[in-house]
């Protein structure tokens, strides 16, 4: 296991993130009524709840595949996490690449004291021992 693929990893978790959040947004505009903004509305044909409809389709399809893709390519990760010798070092790897938090979220995690910065140095001390 090398970092491209823990990275590539962390990238389908945070797409999945960002697809989630969007459903909520377009899912919760969906319910919601027309904004009071002051602005003159025109008049044209347009089907919004279609639209929306079919934005959250799209979404929920997107979702769907990336938990899919997220559930098949875990288990090897798992594994690689599991062999580390540092236990201190097992729940950041955990954090980053299992649960896709980032460096400041980890140091948040792990309490006063502990930096983003002194998270990514962790990380950037491992590779280079390996």
């Amino acid at each position: 296991m090398d970092l491209a693929e823990l990275n590539q990893h962390f990238d389908l978790i945070q797409k999945l993130n960002d697809a989630k959040e969007m459903y909520s947004i377009i899912e919760a505009k969906s319910l919601g009524g027309q904004a009071l903004d002051g602005m003159p509305h025109g008049t044209g044909v347009s089907d919004k709840v279609g639209a929306l409809a079919s934005a959250l389709a799209d979404l929920k399809g997107q979702i769907e595949y990336l938990e899919k893709e997220i559930e098949e390519t875990a288990p090897p990760i798992e594994d690689f996490i599991g062999e580390i010798e540092d236990p201190k070092l097992r729940p950041l790897f955990r954090f980053r690449f299992l649960h896709g938090l980032s460096y400041t979220d980890i140091a948040n995690v792990l309490g006063p004291g502990t930096t983003a910065e002194s998270v990514r140095m962790r990380f950037d001390r491992y590779w280079k021992r390996s």
